[in-house]
């Protein structure tokens, strides 16, 4: 299970934007071939960040697989 909270710790420091953010579930949803998506905690409050973000991230990790 790939979850938002790892993925963080992990490339956080790559990621700036929620746009970036959601590159990065994807990259590492194919990279890892992951079939479960956690959103365990609320993701950093980016410029771009919209208010159904959790729905977004969610798709953005479907859309990988």
């Amino acid at each position: 299970m790939l979850s938002l909270s790892e993925l963080l710790l992990k490339e956080g420091d790559n990621v700036s934007s929620f746009k970036e953010l959601k590159s990065c579930i994807q990259k590492t949803a194919v990279e890892t071939g992951e079939l479960h998506f956690q959103v365990d905690i609320e993701p950093p409050a980016f410029d771009d960040r919209p208010s159904d973000w959790h729905d977004q991230l969610n798709l953005a990790f479907e859309s990988a697989r």
